[in-house]
C-alpha cells in the first residue's frame, strides 16, 4: 500500500461532526453491502457519499479488503478532492467521484463496481439496450457507454478525464433519468441520492445487464422495448405522478 497522502487541517467540530459520523456510516454500509450482492471481487470497487450542507465526501480507501473495512477507516475528502480526515490514501477513482459531484448537483452517492456483466457491455464497448420492463423501472432507456479515452486523456489526468468521458457521454441525457453509465474498456458508475440508492442502482444494472446479454443470446434480432411500454414502467416509479409501491424505498 502507498504511504498515506497528507490530510488537510480542516476538522468538523458540533453539528458537522455528527454527520459526518453519519455519512461515514451510510457510506460503510453501502460498501459492504456490494459484497453481499456479489458485485466485487478482491479490492475492486468502490463507494462514496457526500454530505453537501458540510461540503465533505467519504469514501473508500484505495485497495483495502472488505473484511478490514470500518466507518472510520473511510476517507474524507472536500469537493477539490483534497483529503480532510484519514490515515489511509482514498480511492483511486476519487478525482472520478469528486468531479461527477461537481457537475451533477442532484446526486449524493456514486457506485464504481467491476461486476461482471455490466463490465462485460463496457468492454464490449456496447450500451446497454432497454429490452424489457425490468430494465425500464430504473433505467430511463440504453444505458450509454462512454467514448473510449484517448492516449492524450490517460498521460493528462486519468481518473479526472474518466468523470470528463462520463460528462461527455451526458451532454444530452438527464443524468437523474439515467443513473447509470458504462465507461468503455472499464465498468460501470451509477449513482443516486445517497450512497444506499448508488448501490442500488449498481445491483440493478448489474441485473439489467445480464439479462440483456442472456436475451441477446436467444434472440440476436431483439429490438429494444417499445417507448410507450418503457416510458409506462420508468414513471409509475419516477414520475411526479408515480404510484409504484409504499414510498421512501428504493425498490
Amino acid at each position: 500500500m502507498k504511504a498515506p497522502g497528507k490530510a488537510s487541517t480542516i476538522f468538523p467540530k458540533g453539528t458537522a461532526r455528527k454527520r459526518l459520523q453519519r455519512l461515514r456510516e451510510e457510506v460503510y454500509r453501502a460498501n459492504m453491502d456490494l459484497v453481499a450482492r456479489g458485485l466485487v471481487v478482491s479490492t475492486f470497487g468502490n463507494v462514496s457519499g457526500i454530505d453537501r450542507e458540510i461540503g465533505l465526501i467519504a469514501i473508500k480507501p484505495s485497495g483495502v479488503d472488505y473484511d478490514d473495512l470500518a466507518p472510520g477507516n473511510l476517507v474524507i475528502v472536500d469537493l477539490d478532492g483534497k483529503k480532510v480526515e484519514g490515515d489511509l490514501n482514498p480511492s483511486s477513482d476519487t478525482k472520478t467521484h469528486v468531479r461527477l459531484y461537481r457537475e451533477f448537483t442532484g446526486i449524493g452517492g456514486v457506485v464504481h463496481t467491476h461486476s461482471r456483466h455490466a463490465t462485460a457491455w463496457a468492454e464490449a464497448k456496447r450500451p446497454l439496450p432497454c429490452l424489457g420492463t425490468t430494465h425500464a423501472d430504473y433505467f430511463h432507456g440504453e444505458v450509454p457507454c462512454t467514448a473510449v479515452i484517448t492516449d492524450e486523456q490517460i498521460r493528462k489526468d486519468y481518473e479526472e478525464e474518466t468523470a470528463v468521458q462520463i460528462l461527455d457521454a451526458f451532454r444530452k441525457i438527464d443524468y437523474q433519468g439515467m443513473p447509470a453509465v458504462l465507461v468503455a474498456s472499464h465498468g460501470p458508475f451509477t449513482w443516486g441520492r445517497d450512497a444506499a440508492e448508488a448501490g442500488y442502482h449498481a445491483w440493478m444494472l448489474e441485473f439489467a445487464a445480464e439479462m440483456a446479454a442472456t436475451a441477446v443470446m436467444i434472440n440476436p434480432r431483439v429490438r429494444g422495448v417499445k417507448q410507450s411500454l418503457l416510458n409506462k414502467h420508468y414513471l409509475r416509479k419516477h414520475g411526479k405522478d408515480a404510484y409504484y409501491g409504499q414510498g421512501g424505498g428504493h425498490g
